[in-house]
């Protein structure tokens, strides 16, 4: 599994994002194709190499005509929705804005169709979003990680006035999210940077165990004193450690809802990429029946899950826990028999194979094909070896 660590420690914007992975490997004619898609003509984007206090580094920027009007959150999902760029890159670009714009809204208190993005709404903005996801896919990475943010210091001056380091909109987007601030004076995160590497992050802390195989440096546009202005990413293969693991786990307890409601709310909720979803049949005050909800996810949709269980039930408050767990590694190999291929989810621990379980629907399939029992099917296949 290819995955990418982000070292955040002078912050971290679009550029600098851009610039890491440009740094890394990602080929910068293929960013500037895939770009294009997004059929705005007034843009063009570079790369070239700088010094951050003897740090070699990349400097990704954007070329545009300054423009004399705000965009709402529509105009930013029309250029999106236009383009021949790939569904999953349209999707997380959306993603990407609502989470600027949601900030936004509830800082000035407005609906978020009502929000000016301002400086967010500036097409280098845009191509900062859609270029980092286009990146990350050009790249290969399966995974990403990041250390906890540096934020900075003192105050920053923007459009809505004067205000302390972390701006209101990017202190907004990073709740939730292990942040620190130094002696570096000004704004090291911005609310760009903040939302791309909040959404894309599987989680923030330690780097994770792996093998490295690239290293890039994305350089920022300011120049610091006491440390180089860049963001570092690691590159390379996960090294598999399943035993540990972390997730959050979420529950609310339910007893006005027509039960018929519940498997389209788990279907939602495992499609948006929950772990796991199960329901348990509890009772409730005054000895009224009631179903408790739980939801296993990990903390980079945690939100998006739970606004679900919100939009969707009639829960009006959950608990959220975050647990630890040990797992086996897992892999899924097929399997010849003579009625057919069944896939096999294998289970090991420390490198022995310590369950071997069949896919049900392969198996259900291939019974009723043949009209044989799946009792009789299961013994089959756990004799025959994987491929």
């Amino acid at each position: 599994m290819k995955i990418a660590y982000f070292d955040c420690f002078s912050g971290i914007s679009g550029d600098m994002f851009l610039g890491a992975l440009i740094d890394a490997g990602l080929d910068f004619k293929a960013l500037q194709r895939e770009l294009k898609k997004l059929k705005l003509d007034n843009f063009e984007i570079s790369a070239h190499k700088v010094e951050k206090q003897n740090i070699a580094a990349t400097q990704f920027h954007v070329e545009y005509q300054p423009e004399h009007h705000h965009r709402h959150l529509r105009h930013l999902n029309d250029i999106v929705d236009q383009s021949d760029l790939p569904g999953d890159v349209k999707k997380g670009a959306k993603k990407i804005f609502l989470k600027i714009a949601r900030a936004e809204a509830k800082i000035h208190n407005m609906p978020v169709e009502k929000v000016h993005f301002h400086e967010v709404g500036a097409v280098d903005t845009i191509v900062d979003v859609v270029g980092a996801l286009v990146g990350v896919k050009l790249l290969g990475i399966d995974k990403i990680y990041s250390s906890p943010l540096n934020v900075g210091s003192g105050f920053v001056t923007f459009s809505h006035g004067t205000f302390p380091v972390p701006a209101p909109a990017t202190a907004e987007i990073l709740k939730g999210v292990p942040t620190y601030s130094t002696d570096s004076r000004g704004e090291l995160a911005t609310p760009t940077g903040a939302a791309i590497i909040t959404a894309l992050a599987e989680r923030f802390g330690d780097m994770p165990t792996m093998t490295g195989e690239s290293i890039g440096y994305g350089a920022g546009s300011r120049e610091m004193e006491n440390r180089p202005n860049v963001v570092r990413l690691f590159l390379g293969q996960k090294v598999e450690d399943r035993e540990a693991d972390a997730v959050y786990v979420v529950e609310t307890n339910i007893d006005d809802m027509n039960p018929q409601w519940y498997e389209h709310v788990m279907q939602r909720l495992l499609q948006q990429g929950a772990l796991d979803v199960f329901l348990t049949h509890t009772l409730m005050k005054k000895n009224r029946p009631g179903v408790l909800l739980t939801m296993f996810c990990r903390e980079n949709n945690l939100d998006d899950l739970v606004r679900i269980v919100f939009t969707e039930t009639t829960s009006i408050g959950v608990r959220i826990r975050k647990e630890s767990r040990r797992i086996l590694t897992r892999t899924i190999k097929k399997v010849d028999t003579p009625y057919g291929v069944v896939r096999v989810k294998y289970s090991e621990l420390n490198g022995e194979i310590v369950n071997a379980m069949p896919e049900y629907e392969d198996m259900k399939k291939i019974a009723e094909k043949e009209n044989i029992p799946l009792k009789k099917l299961f013994e089959i296949v756990q004799q025959k070896p994987g491929q």
